[in-house]
């Protein structure tokens, strides 16, 4: 019966059925990790100028007496714009997790959603845990149906993100099957989400995450009262795959449910920048590792890329902003040359030297056969560097720092959370200390409450 099924249907009756039960215990590790790492991510983004901008929107429009908390001012309002401020909040530093078959950062628009309505609703740890995952597992899944040519276009976080959210927080409301295609159908048609604003430093991004989570969750309660929406909406001939994608893949819409957990395949970011620039950044760095090459030893940087990174790197070539900045592939090698790291606090400082800039006209990106090829599945890093004495030098990674084969320990993700929290000012060490030993144990939490309770 379940083959006869639409692949949406499918999706819907697993997510929707999913128990905290059947969840293998190395993915609910793994999605406490993912939890912590998506707090520390949005502490960051308190910096943020166009985050600060939504926030004071969500302030004039939104309510102040209600359960959910926005962790960037400790206000509380109603989830709708607590889910809005944290998710735009969540992708400002560029530390959110990534899938990378999908292209997609799960974190920043799920987290947010589920959260805010755990929080309104005094849900349990085992009820967000649960709902993150459906979150996870479906929209990683929509994100590798739609394709390569759709990541050309439209940003994937923006567009899947506001399904995955719709998805998650019907988990966590205790949609039916029924109701969840609802759900999948009203943030479908909301989904949006294009890359035209990295041509002019815009602050799209910020908007992308918070519609996402927001609209999502906006569908789920739609979905709740009865709300219906489009039962076809990802592959019907007028739904997102024939609007938005050339080259849809069918069968990933419900690849191995319950059997293959997406989830744990997700990676952690390690540079403060696009993720496609992190293969190449951590290829560099091995160069100048083996070699002991300093940066004013090297004349040029070749790197071997997929093409998704020059469509999506390949518009800034002179980036007037911070942000621009991590979408540049010669800005971030030349603070990786010059500063030995491209963090929060390196883009901050450095990104407009004359040495960082000099640097980045001597890198060139050139397409790989064999990157654009594995990609993207895996993200190969390959560089070749030309020296002053006349040597030309090759280095490759096969995994970045923070991929699953590479990932980033418990300890090493406290340690960023830590350090996000200091570059937001929205934290200090000892609160967030206290904060982050919470929530490892969040699975055995009875009700969902304050991820930074007001001291009183």
């Amino acid at each position: 019966m379940k083959d006869t099924l639409s692949p949406e249907l499918q999706l819907a009756h697993f997510c929707a059925n999913l128990r905290f039960e059947d969840i293998p215990e190395p993915v609910l590790r793994r999605t406490e990790d993912l939890l912590l790492d998506w707090f520390g991510s949005a502490l960051a983004g308190k910096a943020g100028r166009p985050v600060q901008a939504i926030e004071a929107v969500a302030l004039a429009q939104g309510p102040s007496d209600g359960r959910a908390e926005v962790l960037i001012s400790r206000r509380k309002t109603t989830p709708l714009f607590a889910a809005m401020v944290n998710a735009a909040a969540s992708h400002y530093a560029e530390q959110d997790d990534v899938h990378n078959g999908s292209v997609f950062h799960p974190a920043a628009v799920i987290f947010p959603a589920v959260l805010a309505v755990a929080q309104d609703r005094g849900l349990s740890g085992r009820d967000l845990l649960t709902a993150a995952v459906a979150g996870y597992e479906s929209g990683i899944r929509i994100g590798e149906f739609l394709g390569r040519a759709h990541y050309k276009i439209f940003h994937t976080t923006g567009t899947v993100g506001t399904v995955a959210a719709a998805i998650a927080v019907g988990r966590l409301i205790g949609l039916d099957a029924q109701g969840m295609l609802h759900a999948m159908g009203s943030a479908g048609t909301q989904a949006a989400g294009l890359w035209e604003f990295l041509r002019d430093a815009a602050d799209s991004k910020q908007l992308h995450t918070a519609k996402a989570a927001s609209d999502g969750l906006l569908a789920a309660l739609l979905a709740e009262r009865g709300f219906t929406g489009a039962r076809r909406v990802l592959d019907g001939p007028q739904g997102m795959a024939a609007g938005m994608s050339r080259d849809t893949k069918p069968a990933a819409l419900t690849d191995r449910l319950g059997e293959r957990w997406a989830t744990i395949e997700t990676s952690f970011k390690f540079h403060a920048s696009c993720r496609h620039t992190h293969p190449a950044a951590d290829a560099l760095q091995k160069a100048m590792r083996d070699h002991a090459l300093a940066a004013s030893d090297i004349v040029e940087v070749i790197t071997h890329v997929h093409q998704g990174a020059i469509d999506v790197l390949g518009p800034v070539v002179d980036p007037q902003t911070v942000h621009q900045a991590k979408f540049s592939m010669g800005t971030v090698l030349g603070l990786i040359a010059h500063a030995g790291a491209a963090g929060v606090h390196e883009f901050e400082q450095r990104f407009r030297d004359a040495a960082v800039a000099d640097f980045r006209v001597r890198v060139r990106m050139m397409l790989d056969d064999e990157v654009d090829g594995a990609y993207p599945a895996r993200w190969i890093g390959k560089v070749t560097v030309h020296t002053r004495d006349g040597r030309v030098l090759t280095a490759r990674v096969d995994e970045p720092k923070g991929d699953p084969g590479n990932t980033l320990s418990r300890p090493e993700l406290e340690a960023k959370a830590l350090a996000l929290a200091a570059f937001g000012d929205a934290a200090g060490e000892a609160e967030m200390r206290r904060a982050l030993a919470r929530l490892w144990g969040i699975a055995d939490w009875a009700v969902v409450g304050e991820l930074l309770p007001i001291e009183r």
